[in-house]
């Protein structure tokens, strides 16, 4: 079987684990879990394209998760208040909708917004920030200050973003009962859909022209210059795809979990989910998501036994990676699979036949 025989079966058998056998072997406590890592996921999977395709370290992600998942939350606020304020307006105060919100009164405006926001603003800041050479941890640093700065505004907008709290208390989605089970069921079985049709895209996109292009600005942006192609505009349009990923990412994750909060977007998640790459294995895509699943139920499991030894073995898990496999967890398989391969290459040793074999072998 060839590799690209071998990638369909894999898909295929994920596929299925994840829409069949999944469904009937969890609850639905253990499946809304599921759920959510599937949302982190997404966003991983951005990560993997921009920062193991492109070479784009960012530690931001929360934002463009964060703006998809408020978009998508304003909405549901207004659709549950029926034409009154959000209650969390009313308890700060406000006296009339903010023009903010209007638009998001609308269900196909506040969907669109879900992916145009995130990725206007990553167009509008990679415009900015590439064109100016900026990168490696320059890029990084900015990133990350961006999301500190993002969540300190939703903080202190109290009435308009809910503060702390962020929006919770979510009741309908499109007429169906968000806390009904089906309701959950058919949300896992949307995201997971919507995470296998993205890696699809995403595996065409690098294997394009367009993908090669962004490897070899990865590897080496100076010489891709000089060949006459602008390294910036490959990194923009990556980093807006990345960050649309993270947005319909944050959209889902909203009725998945019921909430959408400042806690979920700042500079520690927008590391775990760097480190979920890292561990995974950035330079696959697959590794991406392989990472984001097994580290946010490593986090869950290791939670309900140790809650205060998680981080710790996170931290022990990212230095393990980045010094002993660079590569992740697929990078490990693929070094064993490349072992193997060699030692069934390598010809048996020739033996060489004694001096009394050789005397018998000679005729009389």
């Amino acid at each position: 079987m060839n590799d690209k025989l071998r990638g369909y079966a894999m898909f295929a058998a994920v596929s299925a684990l994840l829409l069949v056998v999944a469904p009937l072997a969890l609850p639905g406590f253990r499946l809304d879990e599921l759920a959510k890592y599937l949302c982190f996921a997404i966003a991983a999977l951005g990560i993997g394209l921009a920062w193991g395709q492109g070479g784009m370290l960012t530690l931001g992600q929360g934002v463009f998760f964060g703006l998809g998942g408020y978009a998508m939350g304003m909405y549901l606020k207004l659709h549950d208040a029926g034409g009154e304020l959000p209650d969390f307006m009313v308890w700060s105060g406000v006296e009339e909708l903010p023009a903010l919100w209007a638009p998001f009164r609308n269900p196909v405006i506040a969907l669109a917004a879900v992916v145009v926001l995130p990725v206007t603003v990553a167009a509008l800041l990679g415009a900015l920030v590439f064109r100016q050479r900026v990168r490696g941890a320059y890029f990084a640093i900015l990133s990350q200050a961006l999301a500190a700065a993002f969540v300190i505004l939703l903080v202190g907008q109290q009435g308009l973003t809910g503060g702390t709290n962020g929006l919770t208390n979510f009741y309908d989605f499109f007429g169906f009962e968000l806390e009904a089970e089906s309701t959950q069921r058919g949300l896992y079985f949307v995201t997971a859909v919507v995470l296998g049709v993205l890696y699809l895209l995403a595996r065409q996109l690098v294997k394009s022209r367009f993908g090669r292009l962004l490897i070899a600005v990865r590897d080496g942006e100076d010489r891709v210059r000089f060949l006459g192609y602008n390294p910036a505009t490959v990194k923009t349009i990556t980093f807006a795809i990345s960050a649309g990923m993270a947005g319909l990412a944050g959209a889902l994750f909203v009725p998945v979990a019921g909430i959408i909060s400042p806690s979920l977007l700042g500079v520690v998640p927008s590391l775990e989910l760097v480190v979920a790459v890292a561990i995974g294995g950035r330079y696959a895509l697959a590794g991406a998501i392989l990472g984001a699943i097994v580290m946010n139920y490593g986090k869950t499991a290791f939670s309900e036994e140790w809650a205060g030894g998680w981080l710790y073995l996170q931290g022990a898990l990212f230095i393990g990676v980045m010094t002993l496999a660079p590569k992740g967890a697929i990078g490990v398989y693929q070094q064993i699979k490349d072992a193997v391969a060699r030692r069934r290459s390598v010809p048996a040793p020739h033996q060489e036949k004694s001096p009394a074999s050789l005397k018998e072998e000679v005729p009389a």
